[in-house]
């Protein structure tokens, strides 16, 4: 009995500190919009992160194919990016576009391992998500996996977005609970939907989900 009492106070703690954490985070995250730093790009790219939000349904949920070319906002350290370089094939490419070049570094050394020099789709991009360095009607797939609410101007993002996507294009936004900028279905929903995107599909739950939007 004693040691359940000690085992239910210890989980209380941790809950309570992570739930101060977590107050304490999205009130900062508030008053202050920037990219996550790189020096935690390792923790980003990990497998405890993807057991959450595991990296086949992103890719499931987000409607990759084989050989789409798509582009991949705020890759950051490369998290995602292997994966979806393989499931679109070596018919298809991978821009991974990050405004801050240590992270593309950190990607960089990623694709030099030995379980990933067989991937040769994939093409970084150093540039701001307000000007996306693709022609109009270039990219089948945009995705974003914990990016949107990073991004000071959302809107002026997700109009580039639209111009570069091709008719019947999708945009993939991917949202996990944990993350300090955490926005609900619903505002997601919206900022899409006010970009002049359609709203086309919504997988998951309030834990992790995803919202595609297709462009007409």
């Amino acid at each position: 009995m004693k040691i359940l009492k000690k085992a239910l106070r210890l989980l209380l703690t941790v809950t309570g500190l992570f739930l101060l954490w977590q107050i304490l985070i999205r009130v900062a995250r508030k008053k202050f919009h920037f990219p996550a730093p790189a020096f935690i790009g390792r923790f980003l790219d990990s497998d405890l992160r993807r057991k959450f939000q595991p990296a086949d349904q992103i890719i499931r949920r987000s409607g990759i194919k084989p050989g789409m070319t798509v582009l991949e906002i705020g890759c950051g350290s490369g998290a995602y990016t292997t994966a979806i370089a393989k499931a679109v094939g070596n018919q298809g490419k991978v821009y991974a576009l990050d405004i801050q070049p240590d992270m593309l570094l950190l990607l960089q050394q990623k694709l030099a391992l030995p379980e990933n020099i067989k991937i040769t789709n994939v093409e970084l991009v150093n540039r701001s998500a307000y000007d996306l360095p693709f022609a109009n009607d270039s990219i089948d797939l945009v995705y974003m996996i914990t990016v949107l609410q990073e991004i000071p101007d959302k809107q002026r993002t997700l109009k580039e977005v639209k111009r570069v996507l091709k008719p019947g294009g999708l945009l993939a936004v991917s949202e996990w609970l944990v993350d300090p900028d955490y926005p609900l279905p619903t505002t997601t929903a919206m900022d899409g939907q006010k970009a002049g995107l359609k709203l086309h599909r919504l997988e998951g739950s309030l834990w992790t989900y995803t919202i595609v939007f297709r462009k007409d």
